[in-house]
Formats: structure tokens, C-alpha cells, sequence
């Protein structure tokens, strides 16, 4: 992979180089400029991939117009911690990560690397299984996106027959494994991130709780204060691990747009956008259906979720799709009762409440998202006997 390094500031020039040269898939050529004063396309030689360094608006202008006059070569951007218009916007021009700034060359190698396993189309490690992420967004505080979650987690689990993650990203006020247990999580994801440097399936497998069969939950931290010290590449590492030990990975993303749960949402192979039939959850919900857009997320990526519906509600399903103009909705049925149970005892519906009509619709949800895992065919000899005799 061709790579051009443009940064203004040579200290950071002679770092990040000398930490790529053990890279033999890399040919670089570094730039000791601010993007706005050099020519990163010359005489048609385009460079796979651009890593910029900009620590200012004007370079960021530059970078705009650089990426729009040639949409083909990808851009990899470093720059100081924004906030999420700021990323949007980056977003909208063709970056594929933003880093923020300052960055280790430890840190620019590891994105380096995913680009180049993107551009093999290959898995990190090609051995392991590669789980599906799936996010869960709320258009609107109060939506049940929790509920969702961890409700929507315990049925792919599918009582052991699939590995399962719930990952809580709601970092000042998540409580997804309420939902789950009453346990106490024996650490979180503030956690996981502080020792991000030794992360593997280990350390991510005893920061979790286990909550049922094959069900897993990596708690958000007790403490609100915590949430500043997790940055996007972070949860970056932390996802992919998990994808790498779990068949399905489901995450409470909360209902704030940040760099984090944009991150979330980038690397999601589903989004599943929960909302309520109310004229604000409608409203908030075409906010984010166009958010959804900007960031050119396919249509089929995003889930719209209905919760608490109810058929003699002012709006109707008809209206929704009219409003955000999409095709596909779920819904789950406004059954209080049980709703309150399950989270008042710390336990998923299906289990308190099987035959219950939003453990009905919530089962429904997950079978499109996922099939039903067939079940274990009996071992030894007394299952070859049942398999001659349906022969």
C-alpha cells in the first residue's frame, strides 16, 4: 500500500516514519508541510492512502477540497479531539478514521493496519471467527433502546447455542446489565480501555459478566467521570476483539452523537434505530435518518424499531415510513406489565414471561436478524441410531 504522510510538525514526521518502516506492505513518502501548502496528488501519482496531520481550520479546508477534487484515494485524518459535527463533516468528505491528536506511532501503525487488512479483505486473524456487530441506537432518550438491547442479546444467546456480547456504550449513564443480573460487573469498559495495550479475548472475557448461556455483558463504568477517558480508537480495539470471540456482538450505543458512538455506528454490520410513535421520536428520528444518510450507510444497514406500539396511537406506521421515507419497520407491542417486571427483577421478558406479546415480538426480532441456530444432534451411538431411523 502507498502511503503519503503529510504533517506540518517534523517531530511527529520522524516518529510515525520510523515506526512503518518494519511495515514491508507500506511504501511510504513522508511531507514535512501542512496539507495546504503541498500538491498530495502530483502528475497523477495517487497514493492508495493519505494520513494528514491537521492542527487547524484552514488545513482542514484544504483537506475538504483535496478530498472532493479526487473521492478515489483514501484519507486517514489526524486532528485534535472535535466534536461530532466535526466528524460528520469529516465523514462527508471520504475520511475513512480520524485519529485525535496527539498520536503514538503505535496507535497510527494499528490504523494503518486495518486499512491494509480492508484493502486485502481479509479478517484480522483469519482463523477466528468474525462476529456481527450489531448497534442499537435510541432516536430519543426514553425510547426502551436498553430494553432492546439487552432483551435482543439474550435471544440471539439462543440458551448456548451461540456465543453472545452486550456491550454497554452508554458511558455516563449506561445500565444495560441491570436488565440482564443483579451481580456486580466485575470491571467495565473504562476499564478495558485503560489496559487497552494488553487487550485480548482473555482480558476482555474477565472484564465480563456472565449473565446467562452463552450471554456476556461488558458493563459502562459507575462512574460518569470515566467516560472522558475512553477515545474512539479504543472502542475500536475493544469491538474488534469481541467480534473476534463472539458470534454476535450487540451494543447499547445510547442516545448522544459522539465520536464514540459514531465509531460504533461506522462499524456496525446493523443499526437498529429505536423510537416510539410520538411526534418528538418522529422529529428526532428523521434527524437521524439524515445523520444516517450524510455518513453514506446503506439503506439496508438500519432497523427502524417501533416500541410500545399501539395500533390506535394519532400516528401509524404508514405515517413513519411516509415521514422518514423508508420501507422497513419492526414493532413491539406496549405491554407495560410485563416490561416492568422483567426490568424491576433484573431479568430478560422471555424468561419471565414467555407467552407475553412483546416477548412474542422481541423472539420475531431476533429470528430476522438471526435464524434460529438448529439444534446439537445427539452424540455417539444413540444418535446415529435416530439418524438411521429418519433416514
Amino acid at each position: 500500500m502507498r502511503v503519503k504522510l503529510i504533517t506540518p510538525d517534523s517531530a511527529h514526521a520522524r516518529a510515525w516514519a520510523q515506526a512503518l518502516q518494519g511495515e514491508s506492505a507500506i511504501v511510504l513518502t513522508t511531507l514535512e508541510q501542512s496539507v495546504r501548502e503541498v500538491n498530495a496528488i502530483v502528475n497523477g501519482n495517487r497514493p492508495d492512502l493519505l494520513v494528514v496531520e491537521t492542527p487547524g481550520p484552514e488545513d482542514f479546508l484544504a483537506l475538504e477540497q483535496l478530498a472532493f477534487a479526487h473521492p478515489e484515494v483514501d484519507i486517514l485524518l489526524i486532528a485534535p479531539d472535535r466534536d461530532p459535527e466535526f466528524l460528520l463533516r469529516a465523514m462527508r468528505a471520504g475520511v475513512r478514521e480520524v485519529l485525535p491528536a496527539p498520536v503514538s506511532p503505535e496507535a497510527l501503525l494499528a490504523a494503518l493496519r486495518r486499512q491494509l487488512r480492508k484493502q486485502a479483505g481479509a479478517a484480522p486473524q483469519p482463523a477466528a471467527s468474525h462476529g456481527k456487530l450489531l448497534a442499537v441506537v435510541s432516536c430519543k432518550g426514553g425510547s426502551g433502546a436498553t430494553f432492546v438491547a439487552a432483551n435482543l442479546a439474550h435471544l440471539l444467546a439462543a440458551g448456548g447455542r451461540r456465543r453472545v456480547a452486550l456491550i454497554d456504550m452508554n458511558l455516563q449513564f449506561g445500565d444495560a446489565a441491570l436488565f440482564l443480573s443483579s451481580q456486580t460487573p466485575p470491571s467495565h469498559v473504562a476499564d478495558v480501555a485503560r489496559n487497552i495495550a494488553r487487550l485480548d479475548a482473555e482480558l476482555l472475557r474477565s472484564a465480563m459478566s456472565e449473565v446467562g448461556p452463552g450471554l456476556w455483558v461488558l458493563a459502562a463504568p459507575d462512574d460518569p467521570a470515566q467516560a472522558t477517558d475512553v477515545t474512539p480508537l479504543q472502542v475500536c480495539a475493544i469491538l474488534q476483539q469481541a467480534q473476534e470471540s463472539f458470534d454476535y456482538v450487540v451494543v447499547d450505543v445510547g442516545r448522544s452523537l459522539t465520536a464514540l458512538s459514531l465509531q460504533v455506528l461506522d462499524l456496525a454490520d446493523q443499526v437498529l434505530a429505536v423510537l416510539q410513535l410520538t411526534l418528538p421520536f418522529i422529529r428526532d428520528g428523521k434527524r437521524l435518518r439524515e445523520v444516517f444518510r450524510s455518513l453514506d450507510y446503506p439503506a439496508d444497514k438500519i432497523h427502524w424499531v417501533v416500541n410500545r406500539y399501539q395500533k390506535d396511537g394519532q400516528f401509524s406506521i404508514e405515517d413513519l415510513k411516509r415521514t422518514l421515507d423508508i420501507s422497513r419497520v419492526s414493532t413491539l407491542p406496549n405491554h407495560y406489565a410485563a416490561v416492568a417486571a422483567a426490568v424491576n427483577q433484573g431479568l430478560p421478558v422471555n424468561t419471565i414471561a414467555p407467552s407475553s406479546s412483546i416477548a412474542r415480538a422481541l423472539r420475531e426480532l431476533s429470528d430476522r436478524i438471526a435464524p434460529p441456530p438448529a439444534a446439537a444432534a445427539p452424540r455417539g451411538w444413540l444418535g446415529g441410531l435416530f439418524r438411521g431411523a429418519s433416514a
